[in-house]
């Protein structure tokens, strides 16, 4: 606590708005594991903020980023991934730098590791919530409070929309939900495409397994006691199709296969070997540690097009059909029921290449099914970035957020950029027309 006061102490007895979360800081979360200990903040947020460096009780590391001039009001970010590595302390650095944009106009910032790397998207959305409750307890409750999700953090944050966005007796947890770039089309749709991928690779380049690997269904990513490397998945890649080789150094056979996947599955030749990677090592983290072994892709019934010879690859391509308790499993932790309480809003990139703008059409429908549609805005840019849009996208839709919920009125996407020109650079302003 002594430290926590000596890196808080005079900033708080400073700014007024900062006096009351100093009395709230003298009674420490039941959910801390450790004192949270001051850290050296991303260059990026700039100099009139500090940061602290946590631990819950349940082993996911937490940043905090407070600024001088708080306004009171707080950011919970649930990152993307999921991250398959071990959670180590400084990782959530690199979150707060890319949305270090929100710190500057004066938020507060939460993000946490969470507890385990993996797939597990209830796991993630309780570890997101209770860096809520680690935040609240310290500095006292926000006059708002706003919850973030990136990516596969989408999938995240809108599930803990679901789950906590309101506390036992009713009364919101959360104000707003703010989601970009998401996997919103639930965890029984997002990863279908990538098994895809899988099974038309192998189907060209018969490497991933290889024959010394001995015979596994490409939809397990990988056996569960495999060893294989990423530096090893690349070199098969680059082996079979050349990627990543100039024009003049690939081989002829390696550029028909090539024009024959990308041309199949419809990924960029820039984000085959991560998305290959994907469909890797977290299908074996997801098939294997989370669903028993079983199996949650479906093929049996996909007609595959675009390729030299689709009736070949059709006729030749490994085939597998989902077993019913995976996929239950499955929708369970990842799928949405659209049931938002919150007003949300939801921005992405058109030519996002990991994650497809339809993923926002697909949470529209669940939205709209569960009858909650006065409750989602919808954007998009005409970017081509996944993990960091424009500052200018994140500065115009949290505003947009802030007015909705100052007034009750749902924003018009239509009037983002215009928005936008008034908040940010005209470059920073990407915004496409509604509709």
């Amino acid at each position: 606590m002594k430290r926590l006061a000596a890196l808080f102490g005079g900033l708080m007895l400073a700014t007024p708005g900062l006096a009351v979360a100093q009395g709230a800081a003298s009674t420490p979360s039941p959910l801390e594991a450790v004192e949270p200990t001051p850290i050296n903040c991303p260059a990026s947020v700039g100099r009139e903020v500090r940061c602290l460096s946590g631990r819950d009780v349940n082993g996911a590391w937490y940043i905090i980023a407070m600024p001088t001039t708080w306004n009171r009001k707080l950011i919970v970010h649930a990152h993307g991934g999921p991250r398959t590595g071990e959670p180590e302390a400084p990782d959530s650095l690199e979150d707060l730098d890319r949305f270090s944009v929100m710190v500057k106009q004066g938020y507060a910032w939460i993000g946490s590791t969470y507890r385990r790397g993996g797939y597990g998207v209830r796991m993630a959305a309780e570890d997101a919530d209770n860096s809520r409750k680690i935040f609240w307890a310290r500095f006292g409750r926000p006059a708002r409070t706003i919850l973030h999700g990136q990516s596969w953090g989408g999938n995240v944050a809108a599930k803990a929309a679901e789950l906590y966005a309101l506390d036992i007796e009713g009364r919101p947890n959360y104000d707003g939900v703010l989601l970009t770039n998401g996997v919103l089309m639930g965890g029984t749709k997002a990863y279908q495409f990538r098994a895809d991928l899988r099974a038309v690779y192998q189907f060209y380049c018969g490497n991933h397994p290889a024959r010394q690997d001995g015979a596994y269904p490409v939809w397990q990513g990988l056996p569960a006691n495999a060893t294989m490397t990423r530096a090893e998945l690349r070199r098969r890649i680059v082996e079979c199709t050349g990627v990543g080789l100039s024009q003049r150094d690939r081989r002829a056979d390696q550029t028909r296969r090539l024009r024959d996947i990308l041309a199949v599955t419809g990924i960029e030749e820039d984000e085959l070997i991560a998305h290959m990677t994907w469909s890797t090592f977290l299908f074996q983290d997801l098939v294997q540690r989370r669903l028993g072994g079983l199996n949650p892709f479906d093929n049996s019934r996909t007609v595959y097009s675009g390729s030299s010879d689709d009736a070949a690859l059709n006729a030749g391509v490994e085939r597998f059909t989902a077993d019913p308790t995976a996929v239950a499993r499955l929708a369970y932790d990842a799928d949405l029921s659209g049931l938002i309480v919150a007003p949300t809003v939801t921005i992405h990139a058109r030519y996002d290449p990991t994650v497809t703008w339809l993923a926002d059409a697909e949470y529209a429908r669940t939205v709209a099914a569960a009858g909650r549609s006065h409750l989602l805005a919808q954007a998009l840019t005409d970017e081509n970035q996944h993990s960091r849009l424009q500052d200018g996208g994140y500065l115009t839709t949290l505003d947009a957020l802030e007015r909705w919920l100052d007034t009750g009125q749902r924003p018009d996407p239509a009037t983002f950029q215009q928005r936008c020109l008034t908040l940010a650079s005209a470059s920073a302003c990407r915004f496409l027309p509604a509709g």
